[in-house]
């Protein structure tokens, strides 16, 4: 990956979004999550600070992983076709289980699946009241970011 200098702005952006983002552990994959970000007192904090939340089970590779003390690497990509917009950030730690937090939970359900949770499939809900549900809390202890945008034409003869 190039390493480029991207504002704090963009950074935030980027993560901010309700977008997919891809955990890695020494698994030989990554597995699509949704993620959560985290800020400080300031929506202007620096990445290296974020923190990210996934909920999880005691019975998952990821639970595993974290307690056995692998690290994780988060990649979170954004690419706008109409726009041109192409950005990556992946970051790298450890994380930890945590128990859950139903109002943490909630609120990513509601950015990931609409803000009206009678619309919502009952087992997402539900899943925080099993008592194997954690959440893996991962604070990066490095971040790297590539802005790798292009631009849009609008007709191959322009």
């Amino acid at each position: 990956m190039v390493r480029v200098s991207i504002p704090t702005g963009a950074r935030s952006s980027c993560v901010r979004r309700a977008c997919r983002s891809r955990r890695l552990s020494s698994a030989p994959a990554g597995r699509p999550r949704g993620h959560r970000w985290s800020d400080a007192a300031t929506p202007l904090v620096p990445l290296r600070a974020a923190t990210f939340y996934w909920l999880t089970d005691t019975a998952n590779f990821l639970h595993r992983a974290v307690l056995a003390g692998r690290p994780l690497v988060l990649v979170v990509d954004v690419c706008d076709i109409e726009t041109g917009e192409v950005i990556h950030v992946r970051a790298r730690g450890g994380g930890e289980i945590v128990p859950v937090d139903r109002d943490r939970a909630m609120k990513k359900f509601a950015r990931y699946l609409g803000p009206d949770s009678s619309t919502w499939d009952p087992r997402f809900v539900a899943s925080l009241d099993l008592p194997t549900t954690r959440l893996c809390r991962f604070t990066p202890s490095s971040v790297e970011a590539a802005d790798v945008s292009f631009l849009v034409r609008s007709d191959a003869g322009d």
